[in-house]
């Protein structure tokens, strides 16, 4: 159903060249060249600026790439509907920021596969930017994210309430404090995570209020991972602004100490995030159900 030159399209955007992309799809570069060209002739745009020594997206070419992918998502969403209701199974794909990772919700879905035979769900991690563009484009059925965006095609479900705290290692002198200043804070040697996070652009945000920025701070390292940031910290390397979900674990087993900071009320939902077509709630409430009983056990 999908015109085989979307796909081309779409190979050449995600590898950046005409003959990475021939190579592979299997076929030749002037056959690439064609069918770009093609869709550039049907639209009356040019989807490439070609004029700086590499391809660039333009800003029609944007456009036709977000449509290109709603296109196939759509289309790939539907066979795989059509598979399930012959096989009577359902497979989803589940987007997760890296913070959702790290807290329970990855168990949650572990839990609820392991009980519905007949469930199949693949999860993905990427950056919560990301992740709304894949739900836009149909990419991803449901994204589990921190907070809310006005966007009316899309919905939410209230997973859980959640808090960013300052974690420490229980040998830091800290460790033995009930609330920690900013004053206290700008002296310790920090680990962050990357500024595209959720989490840190919240940290941040919250240091504003209080006319402070994060320059202010003694910033040593700045990790993508959370696992990694943990580790670092339990090994007294430096201390972090973390979500305190993303911590359960080591904080029941006394290997990370989590403290509030002074004048910072770091607190935000997790949500299920979903297309307004979306019609599979019987699915969310199960997740919702299978959340709820891991995260007790933290409690």
């Amino acid at each position: 159903m999908i015109d085989p030159k979307v796909y081309t399209l779409l190979k050449v955007n995600e590898c950046g060249s005409f003959v990475s992309a021939a190579s592979e799809l299997g076929i030749s570069q002037p056959a690439v060249s064609q069918h770009i060209k093609a869709l550039e002739d049907e639209l009356g745009v040019a989807i490439f600026d070609r004029g700086k020594g590499k391809l660039v997206l333009t800003t029609q070419g944007e456009e036709v790439i977000k449509a290109a992918k709603k296109l196939t998502g759509i289309y790939t969403g539907l066979r795989q509907s059509i598979e399930d209701g012959t096989s009577l199974t359902t497979h989803m794909t589940v987007g997760v920021t890296h913070t959702a990772e790290s807290n329970p919700i990855a168990r949650a879905i572990a839990s609820y596969c392991s009980q519905n035979p007949k469930v199949y769900i693949k999860m993905i991690t990427d950056s919560i930017n990301n992740l709304y563009s894949m739900l836009r484009t149909y990419e991803i059925d449901i994204a589990i994210v921190e907070g809310r965006i006005r966007d009316d095609n899309i919905r939410y479900i209230c997973l859980d309430n959640d808090c960013l705290m300052l974690a420490v290692s229980p040998n830091h002198p800290l460790a033995k404090k009930s609330i920690v200043t900013l004053s206290e804070l700008r002296k310790e040697r920090m680990i962050l995570r990357l500024p595209n996070s959720g989490t840190r652009n919240l940290f941040i945000s919250h240091l504003e209020s209080n006319n402070m920025n994060i320059n202010d701070f003694n910033v040593i390292l700045e990790v993508d991972n959370i696992a990694t940031i943990k580790d670092l910290i339990r090994s007294d390397f430096g201390v972090s602004i973390l979500a305190k979900s993303a911590c359960l674990d080591e904080l029941k087993k006394g290997k990370i100490v989590a403290l509030p900071v002074e004048n910072l009320s770091m607190v935000r939902e997790i949500n299920i995030a979903y297309p307004k077509d979306f019609t599979r709630f019987d699915l969310l409430e199960e997740l919702v159900k299978s959340y709820n009983s891991i995260v007790q056990t933290y409690r």
